[in-house]
């Protein structure tokens, strides 16, 4: 078997978060919990905005297309970390990996710009609330979205397509809980320089713009709230912005201190707490942090329920015939 067959069939190991046997249950119980109420709390919210003619609005559109991607980012790392708790082997092809960083590059590259979406959503409206329909119409709307999921698809490309110039001849341990490329460039017998260039170059470049479109967004945001005379406006208009800063702030500092760093300083199963944040905690909380706070998708959400409900009382009874 050539060299390159070899890497490419070679499996390795995640060694994932312990292997003390009474943290294992705790742990599978812990991030099952949490898997359950991000899939249920995205989709549901998915669902609530699709169904909903009211909701069909751009700031509700990029948020809906946000929490499908965070349902992607779990779907993409959970499932198999979570049979890892109890796999005697814990292996994970080679193909396998690179699947799984796949989906979950994608989901990562599309929330950092419909992120920036959102942000420029909220300067348009804040800013300029009389041009905001001519400003944000549905075709900007639509360009942006499909923007998102083009970069989205082409960064883990790159990032794919150069894995294949790496041969894996050494040690298979993955010290980390779900197939990343950093854990993989160090077991590589060549030196990923050139992925790790384009990892600094591509990465990079996309954070840096998505960064500065959000930071722009708000400066002139915040500039604008602070001219306004009335102290409900105000109060309105920082509470709309403050969960989704807050959530920006969060999603884009974990990403640059996970990538935009030399490899020096990169420290392996170090990085697995901010790894666990920006694939697990973070599409755990968006939901809330988006929903909850905000009062037209609770209403929509309990005239929802309460439909059903009315539904459900004047559906007849087979029995009772």
């Amino acid at each position: 078997m050539t060299e390159d067959n070899y890497s490419w069939t070679a499996e390795f190991i995640l060694i994932g978060f312990t292997d003390h046997p009474d943290l294992k249950i705790p742990l599978f119980l812990v991030f099952s919990a949490i898997y359950l109420i991000t899939m249920v709390g995205n989709l549901g919210l998915v669902a609530l905005i699709f169904t909903e003619r009211r909701l069909h609005t751009p700031m509700y559109i990029f948020l809906g297309n946000l929490a499908l991607m965070d349902s992607c980012c779990s779907c993409a790392i959970t499932p198999k970390m979570l049979e890892n708790f109890f796999s005697v082997d814990r292996k994970i092809s080679l193909y396998e990996c690179m699947v799984q960083f796949y989906f979950l590059c994608l989901a990562e590259t599309a929330d950092c710009f419909l992120l920036a979406a959102m942000a420029y959503d909220r300067y348009v409206a804040i800013c300029s609330p009389l041009q905001y329909h001519t400003m944000m119409s549905k075709k900007l709307c639509l360009q942006m979205t499909t923007g998102a999921y083009i970069a989205g698809n082409l960064h883990p490309m790159i990032h794919v397509g150069l894995l294949f110039k790496l041969t894996f001849c050494g040690s298979h341990v993955i010290k980390h809980f779900f197939c990343d490329v950093l854990p993989l460039y160090r077991l590589s017998c060549v030196d990923p320089y050139i992925n790790e260039l384009m990892i600094l170059i591509v990465s990079g470049s996309i954070q840096i713009f998505t960064i500065t479109t959000v930071l722009i967004s708000y400066f002139c945001i915040l500039f604008t709230i602070l001219t306004m005379k009335s102290r409900e406006g105000r109060s309105k208009a920082l509470s709309t912005c403050a969960s989704h800063f807050l959530s920006v702030s969060i999603f884009y500092g974990s990403l640059l201190y996970m990538y935009i760093r030399p490899s020096s300083v990169n420290e392996g199963d170090k990085d697995i707490p901010v790894a666990v944040f920006y694939t697990l905690v973070i599409p755990l909380l968006n939901p809330f942090i988006y929903s909850l706070r905000n009062k037209e998708v609770i209403n929509m959400i309990k005239r929802t329920i309460k439909k059903r409900q009315f539904c459900k009382i004047l559906k007849p009874n087979p029995l009772e015939n």
